[in-house]
């Protein structure tokens, strides 16, 4: 192990022994990385940052923080390919923050499995209100993984629609028996649908569901983030459509 990740090590168990929440900052313009070290940890967060993404994929799986946020154009390693092989073994948070702009970037980002995507310029208030979001959000997992009691949700027993069973406290997900693993995001988006199958929700409905703190997101973000779960879905069964797309209004999900 690097004198680098010693020091890594070290400051996740510090944070965790304080309670801190860890975010790490992935990034190839170290002034970003400056800058944004400052606004978080004024915020009361702890940071590590990486200049690339091969250097921090290790270092990830390796001490995972509470949530990272990735730039997408970096050497080595771009941020896509780090968040394909981090999605390999691991859900952790991640918000996109990139120069990349175009809706193709957005969509391809999310697809594969970002929580979020800010565009550069952006807002540090902005960022700093997406990762309180996040991190609200996926709260009740990370204390039921150590091992405690987990926190109250809108949403506590174990939800049975069909071939379909999620259990909000532990955030598992099964199909026919099968788990499918999603992102916090994913996860929440599917429990609004599923609470009350054949309800038409609205990308605002479901926006507000993942969403809850009066963060903006783009509609194509919802859009997104439904291709995402019916292609892990499928990937257990291929004949997969308990979420139904209506046309200028929303989606519902089908438990027959």
């Amino acid at each position: 192990m690097t004198q680098a990740q010693e020091s890594s090590a070290t400051e996740a168990q510090n944070s965790a022994a304080d309670g801190q929440r860890t975010i790490a900052l992935v990034d190839d313009d170290r002034n970003i990385l400056t800058t944004l070290s400052i606004a978080l940890q004024a915020e009361g967060y702890a940071t590590r940052v990486y200049s690339d993404g091969e250097a921090a994929l290790a270092a990830l799986l390796q001490n995972p923080p509470d949530l990272a946020v990735f730039d997408i154009k970096m050497p080595r390693m771009d941020g896509m390919e780090l968040l394909q092989k981090l999605r390999e073994s691991s859900d952790l948070p991640v918000i996109f923050l990139t120069s990349k702009d175009q809706e193709e970037d957005e969509e391809a980002g999310l697809a594969m499995g970002a929580d979020d995507y800010i565009a550069k310029p952006f807002s540090q208030r902005l960022l700093l209100a997406r990762i309180r979001a996040i991190l609200r959000r996926a709260a009740p997992l990370a204390e039921t993984s150590e091992g405690a009691a987990p926190m109250p949700t809108a949403q506590t027993e174990v939800i049975v629609r069909g071939r379909l069973a999620m259990d909000p406290a532990r955030h598992q997900v099964t199909w026919d028996g099968k788990a499918v693993s999603l992102t916090v995001t994913e996860f929440l988006i599917l429990e609004a649908l599923a609470i009350r199958p054949g309800v038409i929700k609205s990308r605002n409905q479901l926006m507000d569901a993942a969403y809850p703190d009066d963060v903006f997101v783009d509609d194509r973000t919802v859009d997104s983030h439904i291709k995402r779960l019916r292609r892990k879905f499928r990937a257990v069964d291929p004949d997969f459509g308990a979420i139904e797309t209506l046309y200028g209004a929303g989606y519902s999900f089908s438990d027959g």
